[in-house]
């Protein structure tokens, strides 16, 4: 199998390429920082620059031979109301968010018609389906991926290409702790994320990367349009408060 992740420098999308290079893939991971990961393809793009993805995406097939999974990782986040950005921020984000996904998917297209088991996995989050706090900018775009995983889906199983997402709760990532640390109390919001987690603990990256390699294996065949929620159970359980030790 050949892979290309989006975001793969570090957090999910790293653990996501070790996690496809211990199942025998060949793996690419395309992001604006260098990965210097000896099994892994690094190839330097920026997902908001149309003619940097397709060059990056060419680079990617020719080296690999083609192309059979496209894990479209990248992101970036925001905190805060719809009072709170301004409108270049929401065009900003949404154009790394959302055009991100649909420049790199645009690119690979042809090389993933080409492939005998072709799949796209996209990165949702816990964000999209339910209401969280401060977070208005960065769960727009999640739902965004959450509707496009859906349509696109539909619009190329006939190509042979499944496509599914990924929705993680809050992941214990450096994206994570960069949020931490812009809070007036970091210790406390942290404990605040991982009280709202029904298992009592963050997400690790590794975890949803077991759930990408999941719905990319072509032994899941009959799985496309399908949200996988990796999450310790918040969007479906609700508990009783936790008893104090």
């Amino acid at each position: 199998m050949r892979a290309l992740i989006t975001g793969g420098a570090s957090g999910i999308g790293l653990a996501t390429a070790r996690e496809l290079v211990a199942q025998g893939a060949a793996v690419a991971v395309l992001d604006r920082d260098p990965l210097d990961e000896p099994e892994v393809f690094a190839v330097q793009a920026d997902v908001s620059d149309d003619q940097s993805v397709r060059t990056a995406v060419a680079a990617v097939v020719e080296r690999l031979g083609g192309l059979d999974i496209l894990v479209n990782n990248a992101g970036i986040g925001a905190v805060g109301t719809i009072e709170d950005q301004t409108d270049e921020e929401w065009h900003r984000l949404f154009d790394v968010n959302v055009l991100g996904l649909v420049r790199v998917s645009r690119a690979a297209l042809p090389a993933l018609r080409a492939s005998a088991s072709a799949a796209i996995v996209n990165l949702s989050s816990i964000a999209a389906p339910l209401g969280l706090y401060r977070r208005a900018l960065y769960s727009a775009s999640k739902g965004a991926i959450h509707s496009l995983t859906l349509a696109m889906a539909a619009d190329h199983i006939e190509d042979g290409i499944r496509v599914n997402c990924v929705v993680p709760g809050t992941v214990d990532t450096p994206w994570v702790a960069r949020l931490l640390a812009q809070a007036a109390d970091p210790q406390a919001e942290r404990a605040a994320l991982v009280a709202r987690q029904p298992h009592g603990r963050l997400v690790r990256p590794e975890e949803v990367a077991t759930a990408i390699a999941f719905l990319a294996n072509p032994r899941c065949g009959s799985i496309t349009g399908a949200a996988l929620a990796i999450d310790g159970g918040m969007t479906g359980m609700r508990l009783p408060p936790r008893k104090d030790a």
